[in-house]
Parts: structure tokens; sequence; C-alpha cells
């Protein structure tokens, strides 16, 4: 089955269709080079169009380009914002029904990206055997999910994605799937898993190493390799069983659906004179749209004779020294412990104590400790752990609750920056609220950086402790499975005044 990619282009050469065999491309598989702005995504996007109603497709899409194929021919848009267990579930119900989809990675952060997209390829891959239907597989974007070295994302995330690309292309045949896959740099992508497409559409390139390994992929003379450099937007030199045998320059056709975001075109300056210009920018700014600027850390204060005489007196204890201490305040373990808990607690009382910076927090709470003629202090990881205890209880209504003892128990062995997200899901569930949203996180999390929320929950479900549901409005709730407890569903959108989290 035959379909045409474009036109044979070069001097010479008589104007012919350039078309591509579907059927021997499920069993060679496809690679595409080019830097950024030669065509790769509208060969890519013309491809698909042919191919579309002969084949099923999968799209991991980096960038949210290929929606738009949704609306012409059919394919459901997958948001990744998901759970990675319910990715895995729709994975698999995409094999089992035949489903083209588009994987839309775009709201991801790039460490996400490739867990989201190694989860899905990989459920792909385990599909049960009477699922191996043909798919075409195609990821744009390749070096970023089969990386030839590491970068700043986790190694967790990076051996994911590298495995799963590498399944795809090296064992992928037998099971239907042939991956397409897209890359603007040879060099940046992982040399077992570009060895393995036997068909090659190269774009044009400038950079020595590439088009030195492009020519070697294709068969060319080193000296050949300069020819890279001369292609025109949107051609190719193509070489492949499922292309052709011999080295040939397509100039690829025209497509019927369009990217959202296109190349930019130039457009006239605007015609408002310099002043006009210049009262339309620095124009008051409404109050509502003021957003609130997170401030510098303070500087950490040098401790008091008192704190240090505190802080040996805590070490002694803990060493079983028996050098004198300093007198005992007279209270039991347990009530020292609801004393400095209800000393952290007026500490975040104050609106802006999310934004404060933590060394300040601590000085405020040792002052009341001192106030309070504590005999001694909490360090300032203990103290750490309570105040993200306070800012999850509210008004301490939950604080008897045997549900809440058991949270802030598996709240301790988490790390410090998941707690106080897993102590908010908690205390909305023993509340009966909704599941907060991402700003709801972020802000009383202390940060405006909703993705930076979104990636404690991927932690939380990724080890286990939470559960995330989505139901067909796309409201979240979340589960406990250790607890046995769980939120009511809420929009994970929801601005911080909506679908509140505990009492103020």
């Amino acid at each position: 089955m035959n379909i045409e990619l474009g036109r044979i282009a070069g001097a010479g050469v008589p104007d012919a269709p350039a078309m591509m065999d579907v059927e021997e491309l499920l069993a060679t598989r496809l690679l595409v080079q080019g830097n950024s702005g030669s065509g790769k995504s509208h060969l890519l996007r013309r491809l698909l169009e042919q191919s579309a109603a002969h084949v099923q497709q999968l799209i991991i899409d980096p960038e949210g380009d290929f929606v738009s194929l949704a609306e012409r021919f059919g394919h459901v848009v997958l948001d990744a914002e998901r759970g990675l267990g319910e990715l895995e579930v729709i994975a698999g119900r995409v094999r089992q029904h035949r489903v083209s989809a588009v994987l839309n990675l775009e709201s991801l952060d790039v460490d996400m990206q490739m867990r989201a997209a190694g989860t899905f390829l990989n459920a792909l891959f385990d599909a049960d055997r009477e699922h191996w239907f043909p798919m075409l597989v195609v990821v744009d974007e390749a070096q970023l999910f089969a990386p030839a070295v590491g970068g700043e994302v986790s190694e967790e995330a990076r051996k994911l994605s590298l495995g799963a690309m590498t399944n795809l292309m090296c064992r992928g045949r037998k099971r239907g799937l042939a991956g397409i896959i897209a890359t603007q740099r040879l060099a940046k992508l992982a040399k077992n898993v570009a060895a393995e497409a036997s068909n090659f559409l190269m774009g044009r390139t400038f950079l020595d190493i590439d088009m030195v390994r492009a020519a070697d992929l294709l068969g060319l003379e080193r000296r050949q390799a300069e020819t890279f450099r001369d292609l025109a937007r949107g051609q190719f030199v193509a070489l492949g069983p499922a292309l052709t045998r011999r080295p040939i320059t397509v100039a690829v056709g025209q497509v019927e659906t369009k990217p959202r975001a296109g190349t930019p075109k130039l457009t006239p300056l605007p015609a408002e004179a310099a002043e006009a210009q210049r009262e339309l920018v620095l124009a008051p700014v409404p109050v509502e749209l003021v957003r609130p600027v997170e401030p510098r850390p303070a500087p950490v204060a040098a401790p008091s004779t008192h704190d240090l005489l505190a802080s040996l007196n805590l070490s002694r204890e803990t060493s079983g020294s028996s050098a004198p201490a300093v007198p005992d305040d007279g209270l039991t373990a347990e009530e020292r412990e609801t004393q400095f808990l209800s000393l952290a607690r007026a500490v975040v009382v104050d609106p802006g104590a999310p934004f404060r910076a933590e060394a300040a927090l601590y000085q405020d709470f040792l002052v009341r400790c001192r106030i309070a003629r504590l005999s001694s202090v909490p360090p300032l990881p203990a103290f750490r752990f309570l105040l993200n205890i306070a800012r999850a209880a509210g008004d301490g209504t939950i604080m008897d609750s045997g549900f809440w003892q058991r949270a802030v128990e598996l709240a301790r062995a988490l790390p410090d920056e998941a707690q106080l997200t897993f102590l908010l899901i908690a205390a909305a569930a023993i509340n009966g609220g909704p599941c907060p949203s991402d700003t709801q996180l972020a802000l009383r999390s202390g940060t405006h950086s909703t993705g930076r929320a979104r990636s404690r929950l991927k932690h939380l479900e990724k080890s286990g402790h939470i559960v995330l549901r989505v139901d067909i409005r796309g409201q979240r709730a979340a589960v406990l499975p250790d607890i046995g407890i769980e939120t009511a569903f809420g929009d994970p959108r929801a601005p911080y005044g909506d679908n509140a989290i505990a009492a103020e």
C-alpha cells in the first residue's frame, strides 16, 4: 500500500511522485533528521495524513503541534496530565480498540514528559498478544526521549524513556509497532535507537558532525555530505526499502491540517507614535492583575546565647551525657510536642507566612519558645516537619482524628518537598473536601509554580502514597490507599479561592 510523500526534486530529474510503501515501513521503521525549520513536522504531518485511513497511528507530541489531526482525521487527543497508572490503562485501550491517538505532552516539564512517554510506550509494548495490530508510532523531537547522554533530568526518568524508545525501535516490529522518530540532531540521539531504522529522510543540516553521520547512514561519501546544507525547506534526501533503493531528493507535498504554532511571519510594526506607544506600555496596571512577588530568603540571623545553650542541652540529652543540663520546664515529651505544634501554628497564621523564608519562620518560632519558657527547642529539620503539619491542619479540628495521626506517620518518611502536599491532600480527604487544585497546592507550599505542584503529585503517585482518579469532566480525586480515605472530585485548574483545602 503506497502513499505519496511529494515529488522527486533535483536538477535534470523528471517530475515524478515520491512514494512510500506503508506495509514495508511497518517492518523497517523510519528516521527523520533536520535542523529546526527544515520541515520535519510538515513531513510527519504529510505522512500521517496520507496514511491515516489505512493504519492505526500514535503520535508522541511534546509541543502539542499535532492535536489538529483530531478534527480532520478523528485522532483522540490524550492530555498527559494524568497519573502514570492511568496512562498505562489508556495505552492498553488504544491498542485493544485500534484508536489513533495523540499523546499531548506540552503542559509537562521535560522530566515528566519523559516519564509519561516512557510509561505509555511501555504499555503499548506490553499489550496482550491478541492486540498486536499494526501501528505507526511517531515520536517528534526524539532526542528528548532517547538522549545520547544524560542531561538535567533525573536518571530514573532518562532510563525509563530510553528503555521504552529502545524497545520500540529494536523489538517493536513483532508486536506490530513501527517507530518513526524525528530529531533535530543525530549527535543528540542515542545510537542504539537511531541504528535500528532502515529508512531515512535527511533534511537541511549545517553542523559538520551531523552531516557526516547522516552521510554515513545513507551510504554517501564524506565529500557528498555538503549537499545537506543546500537542501531547501521541505526537501529531504530519502533512502530505504520503503522509499527508494538509491538516494533521491524529495520535495514534501501539501498538508490538509495546520499546526497551532507555525513558522513566524514578518508583519508591519504598529503605526502609533512613540509617545502613544509609551503610554500603552506604561499605563497603570489593575490591582487584580499584579502578581505577588516571592520575597528573597532573609539571611539567617546569628543564634543567641539562649539558643546555643538550648542546642547544647539537646545534644547532651541525645548523647546521654551526665553533664548538668538547663533546668527542665516540667513538661512531658508529649506535652512539649503539643506546645511546639501550637507555637508552629501561631507562626503560620500570618497570611504572608507561606512566602516567608524558612530561616525567618524558624527565628520567630525560637522567640515564641523562649517566651513560653520551654527548656529545649527542636532543630531546624524537626521544625520543618512541624511547620508542614501546622500548614496542613488548618484550624486544628482534624488533629485528634485517627486518620490524621496515620497521615502524619506516613508523611514523616517522605522527602521534605513532598510532605506538605501529602498532608494537604490528607486534610482535604478527612474534611470530605475536593482534591486541592494545582494552584492551591502551589500557593500553600509557598510557590507560584503549578508545574512544581504537579511534579510533587506525580512523585507521590509514583511512590504509591496516592492514586489520582480523573472523571469524564476532567475533575480530579485523590485516594490515599494506606489510610483508606479519598477526597471528593475537584477541578485541578481551579484558582486559589475555589475548592478550599481547609479553613484559613
